[in-house]
C-alpha cells in the first residue's frame, strides 16, 4: 500500500505534517477528511525518501531503540511485516515514520530487509545493512538484531559520556573567554583614558594590554570572522581525500592524541569484526565492512592492505603485524584467538580492553585539563590586573613625593 506525506489543517487551523497509507491519493484525502483534517499538500512518500535521507536521518538513540524493539518482536514470533508495521505506528517523529513506512513497503513488495534498508544510507550504515543481510541469510535475524542493538547502545553510551564530560570544560572556557573579552573591551579602555591625562611612562605590560584592547575594539569582529572562515575552510579542505589522509597521518604521529585515535579506532575495528564474524560473515567481508566504521583515513588504508593480505592467504595476525600499527599485546591476543579457534570472543576482549584504556586516558586528560584551564585563565586575568595596578601604584608614589 503506498505511503503519502501530507500537510493538513485541523479544525482550529493548526498545521499538521505526517504520513498516511492509502491505495490512492483520492483515498488518502478522504481518510484525512474522516479525521477532520483538511489536506493542503499530498505527495507520495517514496518521492521524498531520498530527499529526506539527504536532509536528515533517524537519530542514533532512536535507531538503537527501534533495533531493540524489532529484535524483540521477531524473537516473539511476529512476522517481519507485522513487526515493521508496529514500529511505524508507534514512531513519534514524522521523518522516522516515513522512512520506516518506505522500508515496510519495500519488504511487502518482496525485497529483503537489508535491501530495503540500503535505500536509506544516512539512517542505516553499511555495518547495519551487512549484519541484517547476514542474519537473513542465516535465519537468525532476531539474534543478529539483538547484537546490533547492544553495539548501537554501547556506541551511543560512549558518545553521551564524552559529551557530558566535555560540558564543564567547554562552559569554563567560554565563561573565561567572555570575562577576558569584557575586561579588555570595557575596563581597560576606561582606565587607559585616565592614564592618558597623567604625564608618566606606562609599564610595558600596561602598554601591551592597551594595544590588545584597542585591537579588539577596532578589529574584534573581523578577527572573529577570520577565525570562523578559517575553521570553515579547514573543514572543507579536509573533505578532499588527499588532504584528509595527510591530516589523519599527522594525527597518528602526535604523542598523546595519536595514541587516543589509535585506541578508539582499534576498539571500533575489533568490536565490529567480532560482531560480523560471530554473525556468520566471512573474515574478508567483515574486514571490508569494518573499514567503514573507522574515522582515521590512514587506518582505513591499513585495513585495506590487511584485507588484501588475508585474500592472498596470510593470517590476520601476521597481516596486522606487518602493518606496524597495532600493539604487541593486541597481536598476541589475535594470534591466540586464531590458534585456538576462538577469534570472535578474543576480538570482543580486545575491544573491551581498548575501550577501557581509552576511557581511562580521556578521564585523566579531562581531570588535568580543568585545572590547567583555571590556571591559564587566572594568569591572563592576573596580567590584566597587574597592567592596571602598576600604573596606579606608580601614580600614587609620584603624588606622595
Amino acid at each position: 500500500m503506498p505511503t503519502y506525506r501530507y500537510l493538513a489543517l485541523t479544525a482550529d487551523g493548526t498545521r499538521r505534517r505526517d504520513v498516511i497509507q492509502a491505495d490512492s491519493e483520492r483515498q488518502a484525502r478522504q481518510l484525512l477528511r474522516d479525521q477532520e483534517l483538511f489536506p493542503r499538500r499530498l505527495a507520495l512518500a517514496e518521492a521524498h525518501s531520498r530527499k529526506a535521507s539527504r536532509r536528515g536521518r533517524i537519530g542514533a538513540t532512536s535507531l538503537a531503540l527501534l533495533t531493540r524493539q524489532l529484535a524483540t518482536l521477531l524473537d516473539a514470533g511476529i512476522p517481519l511485516g507485522d513487526a515493521l508495521d508496529a514500529l511505524v505506528k508507534q514512531a513519534d517523529q514524522p521523518r522516522a515514520r516515513a522512512i520506516l513506512l518506505a522500508v515496510l513497503n519495500r519488504v511487502r513488495e518482496g525485497y529483503s530487509l537489508a535491501d530495503s534498508l540500503r535505500d536509506h544510507p544516512t539512517s542505516f550504515e553499511t555495518l547495519y545493512c551487512a549484519l541484517v543481510a547476514a542474519g537473513e541469510r542465516a535465519g537468525r535475524l532476531a539474534t543478529v538484531l539483538e547484537r546490533l542493538a547492544d553495539y548501537l547502545e554501547r556506541v551511543q553510551a560512549q558518545r553521551q559520556k564524552a559529551r557530558t564530560a566535555l560540558v564543564y570544560p567547554m562552559v569554563l572556557v567560554a565563561v573565561s573567554i567572555a570575562v577576558v573579552i569584557g575586561l579588555m573591551t570595557y575596563v581597560v579602555p576606561k582606565l587607559a583614558a585616565q592614564f592618558e591625562h597623567a604625564d608618566m611612562a606606562l609599564p610595558l605590560i600596561t602598554r601591551i594590554m592597551i594595544g590588545l584592547s584597542q585591537l579588539l575594539q577596532s578589529s574584534g569582529l573581523w578577527i572573529a570572522l577570520l577565525i570562523g572562515l578559517a575553521v570553515v575552510g579547514l573543514r572543507r579542505a579536509l573533505r578532499r581525500p588527499a588532504l584528509r589522509l595527510r591530516w589523519d597521518r599527522g594525527l597518528l604521529r602526535l604523542p598523546r592524541i595519536g595514541e587516543l585515535v589509535l585506541l578508539l579506532d582499534t576498539a571500533r575495528l575489533t568490536r565490529t569484526l567480532a560482531i560480523l564474524t560471530r554473525s556468520g560473515i566471512p573474515l574478508l567481508d567483515a574486514l571490508r565492512v569494518s573499514r567503514d566504521t573507522l574515522g582515521n583515513q590512514r587506518l582505513r588504508q591499513t585495513v585495506d592492505r590487511i584485507a588484501e593480505q588475508v585474500t592472498s592467504g596470510i593470517s590476520l595476525n601476521r597481516a596486522m603485524a606487518e602493518s606496524r600499527q597495532f600493539s604487541p599485546t593486541l597481536l598476541h591476543m589475535v594470534a591466540s584467538g586464531e590458534a585456538s579457534g576462538t577469534l570472535e570472543p578474543m576480538l570482543e576482549r580486545i575491544a573491551d580492553t581498548q575501550e577501557g584504556t581509552f576511557n581511562r586516558r580521556v578521564d585523566m586528560a579531562l581531570a588535568l585539563f580543568e585545572p590547567l584551564i583555571i590556571l591559564a585563565m587566572g594568569g591572563v586575568v592576573l596580567a590584566i590586573v597587574l597592567s592596571i595596578l602598576l600604573p596606579i601604584m606608580r601614580l600614587n608614589g609620584a603624588m606622595a613625593l
